[in-house]
């Protein structure tokens, strides 16, 4: 058996005539983050869509624990659970019932999902906002709400997509903190889709650069910076001299990319969705 959980191997996908990847090579660990960062439209949404369902590879192989599966046809028995970037709960249900709605539409009875949701609402810094609708929390809170509703599911993989990226700079230090502090305690397998060059650095244990590998063709990992665990991710993060290292090795491959993607033919009228 492999030693990788998810493997994503020689992956190509896209819409009618335009490829968005080609020749995809990821792979996550048990208990491991990994962070995907690339320029908007350089495939990312296009590669957690592969692993939803949304969207069918043309090629290569999604592999879970050594064996092919096809998220498409495996509906709510996928390993995935996925979180937007945005919260989009809805503003005419309460939070129990925002945070139940994923296990209600797997299947699971309503009284069931909303208990289970509910037991989550201590750990996770939400009690008494149980009963409360969207437009009373804070953005920070609907955040928070928003992945108690993915990690319910209980999925060996979460799928995060700029979770943090529509927050104030506060409030998303805080969050970074808070996810770290909760995983310490799960241990879930995480791919985190971010822009932001220090959220790569600080919460996961590699970070992959997506983007073109010539002129022609879709995406695929062209870079890999390993994040060391030692690297304290509290208040001393910032005094790390490691974590300029980090940053600025991250910051080179993906103006790398840029300088290619800048000269490639055609690109400026090609986007990767």
């Amino acid at each position: 058996m492999s030693a990788q959980l998810l493997e994503l191997d020689g992956i190509s996908a896209g819409f009618g005539s335009h490829r968005v990847l080609d020749d995809l090579h990821l792979q996550v660990a048990p208990g491991e983050i990994v962070a995907l960062v690339g320029a908007s439209g350089s495939g990312k949404s296009t590669l957690l869509s592969l692993l939803t369902g949304a969207v069918r590879a043309s090629a290569g192989e999604i592999r879970y624990g050594g064996a092919v599966i096809d998220p498409a046809t495996m509906g709510a028995h996928r390993p995935f659970a996925a979180m937007p970037q945005r919260d989009v709960l809805l503003p005419w249900r309460d939070m129990v019932a925002n945070a139940s709605i994923g296990l209600e539409v797997a299947g699971v009875p309503k009284r069931e999902a909303r208990s289970r949701a509910a037991e989550l609402f201590a750990p996770f810094g939400l009690t008494g906002s149980e009963a409360q609708f969207p437009r009373q929390l804070s953005g920070g809170m609907r955040q928070r709400v928003s992945f108690l509703r993915t990690v319910v599911q209980e999925k060996p993989v979460l799928l995060l997509d700029e979770p943090f990226g529509a927050l104030d700079a506060i409030t998303r230090d805080d969050l970074q903190r808070w996810l770290l502090a909760i995983w310490e305690q799960h241990g879930w397998s995480i791919l985190l889709i971010t822009h932001d060059i220090r959220e790569a650095v600080r919460l996961a244990d590699r970070a992959l650069v997506l983007g073109r590998a010539g002129e022609v063709g879709g995406a695929r990992i062209v870079a890999e910076v390993p994040v060391s665990r030692d690297i304290p991710r509290d208040d001393r993060f910032v005094l790390d001299p490691r974590v300029p290292v980090r940053e600025s090795q991250l910051q080179a491959a993906l103006g790398s990319v840029h300088a290619r993607d800048a000269t490639a033919p055609g690109r400026a009228d090609e986007r990767g969705r």
